[in-house]
């Protein structure tokens, strides 16, 4: 028997992966969201969303994608792990958007060039996010991601350029002006407050099919001080606490088990 069916839930309510099913519309994260958004649709070439380890970047991007970029307008190349060499960065886009193309750099740039003129005469915008974009670690990928917005028109850009990434992003990138210069949107993701991880947990058991309330206020403040209001942590601290609440047959979680879990996930 799995702790879901003793606390009467569907599914786990505190995976830590991307699920959009489970994405919280904080202020904080819908400020981000609509910033990305405005960023697409006005076509401003170039955006960039930073936020500390387990803030819900990767969520909040496969919230945008799946919920907000539809395949009829929207072409998207989504690279998760940008640690590739200049030329291999460029064959990972084409691959992305699903353009099988082999040969030179010049025959790849020139490959994605009529790539992005096919998708403006279907009027399909295309869009490049890069997540965890602060481990690109060939300096030269940066001159490469400026050069991606020399692909424009008189009057817009031919491609988005979206850069997911923790703090250290914003100084690798500042240290190139001329591709700073271009990031126009720039958001910072801030953890939760007290108050919005109790709403968290909340929105997050209800989402896995809660019909009663499990944590208690006290329980929900247990949780805050552990994790620091960090997403990520909430949900390691809440997932263990629902388990041990289930060994120990409870049938409300205090900030007691709170404490027991907590002390278990260091």
């Amino acid at each position: 028997m799995h702790y879901e069916d003793y606390w009467g839930l569907k599914k786990a309510p505190f995976e830590n992966v991307p699920d959009p099913r489970f994405y919280y519309p904080s202020t904080r994260h819908e400020e981000g969201l609509h910033r990305l958004l405005y960023g697409i649709e006005a076509r401003k070439g170039s955006i960039m969303l930073t936020g500390e380890v387990g803030c819900g970047k990767t969520l909040l991007s496969r919230t945008l994608i799946q919920q907000h970029l539809s395949n009829e307008r929207y072409d998207l190349a989504l690279i998760a792990n940008p640690s590739f060499d200049a030329t291999d960065f460029m064959k990972e886009i084409l691959y992305q958007l699903g353009v099988n193309q082999s040969g030179s750099k010049l025959d790849i740039v020139h490959a994605l060039n009529d790539h992005l003129l096919e998708n403006l005469n279907k009027r399909r915008d295309t869009v490049l996010i890069i997540d965890e974009a602060e481990s690109i670690v060939d300096v030269t990928l940066f001159e490469e991601l400026r050069l991606l917005l020399n692909f424009q028109l008189n009057d817009r850009f031919l491609l988005t350029l979206i850069l997911l990434g923790q703090p250290e992003l914003r100084t690798k990138v500042d240290a190139f002006p001329q591709l700073s210069q271009r990031v126009v949107i720039r958001y910072h993701l801030m953890p939760f407050s007290a108050e919005e991880v109790a709403d968290y947990v909340d929105f997050r058991m209800q989402a896995a099919g809660a019909s009663r309330v499990i944590f208690t206020p006290e329980a929900m403040q247990e949780i805050y001080d552990a994790s620091g209001g960090v997403p990520r942590k909430v949900n390691t601290v809440a997932d263990l606490t629902l388990l041990i609440g289930f060994m120990e047959q409870c049938r409300l979680i205090g900030p007691e088990v709170v404490k027991k879990a907590f002390m278990e996930s260091q």
